[in-house]
C-alpha cells in the first residue's frame, strides 16, 4: 500500500511540474505579447470570449489568463466591459487539456519528450521555451498514466468504499472538495484531470467526479480575487464577474447532477471522457447563456460593485 502511495505521490508531483514547465514554456514564447494581444483583440464580446479560448487553451491556465486581465484593468490599459469576454472564454479554453489527454497519445508524447530533452541539450537559447513546452507535455501525460496505473491497487482498499459513498451521496462535499483543490494547486485543469485518474480506477463515481469538477471552476476564481485585492474598482468588478459566472453555474447544475451524470454515461462508455465531457459542456454552456446578455450582466455586476468615481 505505502509504495502504491508513494507511486501516486510521486507521479501527481510529476504531472503538475509537468503542467508547470509547459506553462513556462508557452509563456516564454509569448514574451510578453500577451497582454497587447488580449488588448487588441478583446473590443466585442464575441472577439474577447474568442480572445479567451484561445489564450487559455495555448496558456492552459485560466487562472493565469484572468489574472492578467485583472492587472491589465488595474492600469487602465482595458475596460472592465472588454474584460468581461476575455473571463467568459478563459472558462472554456480551459477545457481543452482534460480532452486531449482522455486521447492515446502515446505517438506523440515520446518524440516531444525525446526532441525537447535533445533541444535543452544544445543548450542554445531559441531552443530552450519549445523545449519546455515539449517536455512538459510529455511529462503531463507519462504522469497521468503513471497516477492512474500507482492508484489502481489501492482502489482495493476497504477504507476507499467510504470514500466512494460519501461522494457519491454527498456531491456538495464533493464540490467544496474540488473548490480546496483547486485553489490550493491554482488550477482547474490539474484538478480535472486528476480527477479523471481517480474515477477510472474507481476511487469515486461518476456523480463525485462531476461534482468535484464543478466545483474546481469555483476554486480557480482565487486568483482572480487575489489579484483584484487593493486594485482600482474595475479590476474588482472583473474578478467579481469570473466568481459570479462560476458560482452562479454550480448552483444552477449541482441540482441537475444526477440527469447530467446519466447524458455524459449516454455519451460515452469511457469515463475518463466521461468526466472531461462534463467539464467542457458545463462551461461552454455557461459561456453561451451569458454571452447573448453580456451588457446585462455588466451591468448587474456594475450595481452590485459600483465604481466609486461614478457613484
Amino acid at each position: 500500500m505505502w509504495v502504491n502511495a508513494i507511486a501516486a505521490a510521486l507521479s501527481l508531483v510529476a504531472f503538475l511540474g509537468g503542467l508547470k514547465v509547459m506553462r513556462d514554456g508557452l509563456t516564454g514564447l509569448g514574451e510578453g505579447r500577451l497582454p497587447g494581444i488580449l488588448r487588441r483583440f478583446v473590443q466585442t464580446p464575441t472577439r474577447g470570449i474568442a480572445t479567451g479560448i484561445v489564450s487559455t487553451a495555448l496558456m492552459q491556465s485560466s487562472a493565469a489568463i484572468t489574472a492578467i486581465t485583472v492587472g491589465m484593468v488595474a492600469s487602465g490599459s482595458m475596460v472592465f466591459r472588454d474584460a468581461l469576454g476575455v473571463v467568459l472564454g478563459s472558462n472554456v479554453g480551459s477545457t481543452l487539456m482534460p480532452l486531449i489527454l482522455t486521447l492515446n497519445l502515446w505517438g506523440i508524447v515520446i518524440p516531444s519528450l525525446v526532441l525537447g530533452t535533445a533541444g535543452f541539450a544544445t543548450r542554445r537559447p531559441q531552443l530552450r521555451f519549445p523545449s519546455m513546452a515539449m517536455v512538459g507535455f510529455a511529462s503531463i501525460f507519462i504522469g497521468l498514466q503513471a497516477l492512474t496505473v500507482s492508484l489502481h491497487p489501492m482502489t482495493q482498499m476497504p477504507w476507499f468504499s467510504s470514500l466512494i459513498q460519501s461522494a457519491g451521496q454527498h456531491p456538495l462535499y464533493a464540490v467544496v472538495t474540488g473548490i480546496l483543490a483547486s485553489a490550493a494547486i491554482q488550477s482547474s485543469t490539474a484538478t480535472t484531470v486528476i480527477t479523471m485518474a481517480l474515477a477510472t480506477d474507481g476511487v469515486i463515481p461518476l456523480s463525485g467526479a462531476i461534482a468535484i469538477v464543478l466545483g474546481a471552476n469555483v476554486g480557480t476564481c482565487v486568483t482572480s480575487v487575489i489579484a483584484a485585492i487593493g486594485q482600482p474598482r474595475p479590476a474588482q468588478q472583473v474578478a467579481l464577474s469570473h466568481v459570479l459566472l462560476n458560482v452562479s453555474g454550480v448552483a444552477l447544475a449541482l441540482p441537475l447532477l444526477g440527469p447530467y451524470s446519466h447524458l455524459m454515461v449516454w455519451l460515452t462508455p469511457a469515463i475518463s471522457q466521461q468526466v472531461a465531457n462534463a467539464h467542457t459542456l458545463f462551461n461552454a454552456l455557461c459561456t453561451l447563456l451569458v454571452w447573448p446578455v453580456t451588457g446585462s450582466f455588466a451591468r448587474l455586476v456594475e450595481r452590485i460593485l459600483p465604481d466609486k468615481q461614478c457613484a
